[in-house]
């Protein structure tokens, strides 16, 4: 039992991590004052990166999705993404050409990463154990727990530090190029978050919504309001004189937690149950048609942020087309909530795309481009190619869950009786998927301890009428 994958992924996260607070990054050929030596990128860190894009950014999301589906994968895959993991470790710390400075993010940020991955490992296998008596059997539900969220936190984490070896590879983001930098990246990922939470409800999330007795417009209000109050107080800093573009960021911030709260009262009727409104998709072309007009020092960065900004308006007005012509302010284009109109797809990839024309437009980046004589076109063309494969990846993971949930549901309705074409109008099925959901939320990443005939041997519900 002990030599298990997972015991074994333990083994050898333990046996290094010592060694990611002992080495040392050498800097002797990096002029002073920059991130960066001239020196070229060489395979060895080219691989590194392949590697931990493999293990990182593939198989950990898919092991987390397999996990919730209780999948005897689970583990195998999360093993062989911890064992990548640091094989890409080590290969980060062998290459030669381009040297980094010492105090770049991307190394800071490692010793975080890997706790969490050991802590994760950790809990993993001892769930794996099954150890349930005595004081065991109090830990063990706090564990499940724990281990779930920090699976659901992994993603978010890894976003991060793919952020920061993008910026340390460039050496950008230092100096007085921080602020402009914290601003495009976090505002970036926070379209790229919207889009993948509304790809999300689009086709797993109906059910879920349906139960908080709101609408989608409820939740994305108050989200607006809250960052229109924190970009209100931030953009400028108060007692100093109005520089460069405080004033047009300010001012979005305003208008951002002004909407937000009409949102917020529109979103219910007078009886108190929910309703649809057009608000949210107005601020979203109200701050692409601000960021459209943005003021730019190169001429590439001012086709990019335009650009940028016809794709956020697009994402606006096909959320109200949506909303008001597709949906007629229902949900759902179905009851079931199982199969979205295509239209419906529209608004989140032009988010994802947003995102990443927004993260891409940073100053350094524009003038690299502008030296490298690279076109708009080019460049908006190749963040669009990004865009469509992070699409297709979110759309396979949630597939991947999808149709293990619903599949097994339509097998134990196939033999109901049918109401208006369907088994049973579709409302037992989805009651069952709501019961499913909340106890995947409830027990986290509960089947690294389970495995496929524990399952079986689960007595089943009755459905009730």
């Amino acid at each position: 039992m002990f030599t298990s994958p997972g015991t074994a992924s333990l083994a050898l996260l333990l046996s290094f991590a010592a060694g990611i607070i002992a080495h040392e990054h050498h800097g002797d050929k990096i002029p002073e004052g920059e991130g960066i030596s001239k020196d070229p990128i060489d395979s060895i860190l080219w691989i590194h990166i392949l590697v931990q894009v493999l293990a990182w950014g593939i198989l950990f999301p898919t092991g987390m999705v397999l996990g919730l589906i209780r999948s005897r994968f689970h583990v195998p895959v999360q093993t062989t993404g911890s064992i990548l993991a640091i094989i890409g470790y080590f290969l980060g710390h062998k290459h030669k050409g381009r040297q980094f400075a010492p105090d770049n993010v991307h190394a800071k940020f490692v010793p975080t990463l890997m706790l969490i991955l050991i802590c994760q490992v950790t809990m993993g296998v001892y769930l794996k154990l099954h150890l349930e008596r005595g004081i065991n059997g109090r830990i063990r539900p706090i564990i499940v727990r724990a281990h779930g969220w920090v699976g659901k936190l992994m993603p978010i984490v890894i976003w991060v530090q793919f952020l920061f070896g993008g910026i340390t590879m460039l050496g950008f983001c230092r100096g007085d190029h921080t602020g402009q930098c914290l601003a495009h990246f976090i505002m970036g990922s926070a379209f790229i978050a919207y889009g993948i939470l509304l790809t999300i409800l689009l086709l797993v999330g109906q059910v879920w919504l349906r139960s908080t007795g709101r609408s989608q417009e409820f939740f994305d209000s108050i989200v607006i309001a809250a960052w229109g109050c924190v970009n209100t107080f931030t953009e400028h800093r108060w007692g100093g004189p109005w520089v460069h573009n405080d004033l047009q960021h300010t001012s979005m911030g305003i208008v951002w937690w002004c909407a937000g709260l009409v949102g917020v009262w529109l979103s219910r009727k007078r009886d108190g149950t929910p309703k649809r409104n057009l608000i949210p998709a107005i601020v979203i072309m109200l701050t692409g048609y601000a960021m459209s007009a943005h003021p730019q020092t190169l001429m590439i960065s001012t086709m990019i942020h335009t650009f940028f900004g016809y794709t956020l308006m697009g994402a606006g007005l096909t959320r109200i087309i949506e909303i008001s012509f597709v949906l007629r302010d229902r949900n759902t284009v179905n009851t079931d909530g199982e199969d979205p109109n295509s239209f419906q797809y529209l608004t989140p990839f032009l988010l994802y795309a947003s995102g990443f024309l927004f993260m891409g437009a940073t100053e350094e980046q524009m003038q690299l481009l502008s030296d490298a004589h690279v076109t708009h076109v080019s460049y908006i063309l190749i963040l669009y190619s990004i865009s469509f494969l992070l699409f297709l990846f979110v759309n396979m993971l949630i597939h991947l869950y999808a149709v293990h949930v619903w599949g097994q549901n339509s097998k134990s309705d196939a033999e109901t009786p049918l109401t208006n074409g369907h088994a049973n109008g579709h409302v037992r099925p989805a009651d069952r998927t709501v019961q499913d959901a909340e106890e995947f939320e409830l027990e986290g990443l509960i089947s690294d301890e389970d495995d496929e005939s524990a399952v079986e041997r689960k007595p089943r519900r009755p459905v009730e009428a």
